[in-house]
């Protein structure tokens, strides 16, 4: 694949891409014999019957179909776990993990996933999971197809380069990548040893929020995610395939790479954006908003307002509140959260959350800033100030999380967080 990037912009846009002029056959998909000896082949994300608006689908024109591949076997990697069924019992106490250590054992992305925590149900296809990975070599000779669902990449140290079946998008700290349920991919990289977080979604598909009464601007903006070109490898061989279906992974052998795609139509497109683009909507008079109002990506429940998952970014923003607590207040949610940090330091617990660590706090268990942060925004002189360097993010979900054997015993889980709201004191003056 070249060297030289491109990029077409648009969130859920009809895209048309090809490698080689006269690739894309035009006013049909699927042609008696398409241009250049290619093989016509569709892949749906949804639905066939699914409205017109909501359907997503990609045709590709291929040097040889994906049918093209040899039987397949289970593939050991014990730690990439599914759905609540793969998680272990645990009290309901707020957890925090310190940033995964990256081993030096040679580890690809695949052999470097983590599951933290799970919910919900692969074959039910409802429910999200919060994995990461620490890996330290590329991908070679190998591919990865997630049949289980789609994927939402959110580095913290390190540079990824995803290299699917449509194009290879690039993505360093600071920036998401979205890819399909489905489509082959290929992680390298570029910077050696790197970390980061993924969402797995088994749910109905990621898709900007509405806006409501924000208006037609703000969040996250359709033109700012861009989706890649058309490229492919000159066919080798052979190729490991590990494919994830019914919540294990296997693996087979197949003669020639998966990324020979020359060309591709439709709107199911691997997708990155910048979170720097994100246009954080704020009070300009006083109390700290709802979080909702920093979601970037949402995954629909059956339950209107509801989501199977919601990713919600923390950026650079100005706190500008007068007579507030500018931290989020402490609270229980119908929703579990859990956080991630990238960089920077998250402004309601400055101490403890390190980048490239993690927490949840599960369905109704109270949380919010710790002592020395409550002290802090108490006393304040509530000038406009500006949070900036920062960058958290949260996996939201209607279901409650359950954390892994991994995540429980893997020697990154905080014991002592708890501790951090004991100067709490009684300050009633009554």
């Amino acid at each position: 694949m070249s060297e030289t990037l491109h990029y077409q912009s648009g969130f859920g846009n009809e895209f048309a891409t090809e490698a080689v002029a006269g690739a894309l056959p035009q006013g049909r998909n699927s042609p008696q014999r398409a241009p250049h000896g290619l093989y016509a082949e569709l892949l749906s994300g949804t639905a066939f019957t699914a409205p017109r608006a909501l359907n997503r689908r990609t045709w590709m024109y291929r040097r040889q179909p994906s049918v093209v591949s040899g039987a397949y076997a289970p593939y050991a990697q014990p730690l990439w776990t599914s759905g609540a069924a793969g998680g272990v019992d645990t009290p309901p106490d707020p957890l925090r993990w310190q940033p995964f250590p990256i081993p030096d054992a040679p580890l690809d992305f695949v052999d470097g996933v983590r599951t933290v925590v799970a919910n919900g149900d692969v074959q039910a296809q409802s429910g999200v999971a919060a994995l990461v990975y620490t890996a330290n070599r590329s991908m070679s000779g190998r591919a990865f197809v997630n049949a289980d669902g789609e994927m939402l990449f959110v580095p913290q140290q390190g540079r990824l380069q995803l290299t699917t079946e449509l194009g290879r998008l690039d993505i360093a700290p600071g920036e998401v990548a979205l890819l399909p349920r489905g489509l082959a991919f290929r992680v390298g990289l570029p910077d050696g040893p790197s970390r980061g977080y993924v969402c797995e979604n088994y749910g109905a598909f990621f898709r900007l929020p509405e806006l409501g009464p924000i208006g037609s601007n703000g969040l996250a903006n359709a033109r700012d995610f861009l989706a890649p070109v058309a490229a492919f490898e000159e066919a080798h061989g052979p190729v490991e395939v590990i494919r994830k279906f019914g919540g294990r992974l296997w693996r087979n052998t197949q003669p020639a790479t998966p990324f020979n795609v020359v060309a591709w139509h439709g709107n199911l497109a691997p997708q990155k954006y910048d979170t720097a683009r994100f246009m954080t909507i704020g009070t300009v008079s006083f109390d700290h908003p709802d979080p909702s109002i920093f979601t970037v990506l949402t995954s629909p429940s059956d339950t209107a307002g509801t989501a199977n998952a919601d990713f919600v970014i923390f950026p650079p923003r100005w706190m500008v509140g007068e007579d507030t607590f500018r931290p989020p207040w402490y609270h229980r949610n119908v929703m579990s959260e859990f956080m991630g940090l990238v960089y920077g330091q998250y402004d309601a617990k400055p101490e403890g959350f390190k980048p490239g660590g993690a927490s949840l706090h599960n369905s109704m268990v109270p949380h919010g800033p710790d002592a020395e942060a409550f002290e802090r925004a108490s006393t304040a002189t509530l000038a406009p100030h500006k949070l900036d360097h920062t960058l958290a993010f949260m996996f939201e979900s209607r279901w409650r999380f359950v954390p892994t054997a991994f995540a429980m015993s893997g020697g990154a889980l905080d014991a002592n967080y708890a501790s951090c709201w004991n100067g709490l004191r009684d300050r009633f003056r009554g």
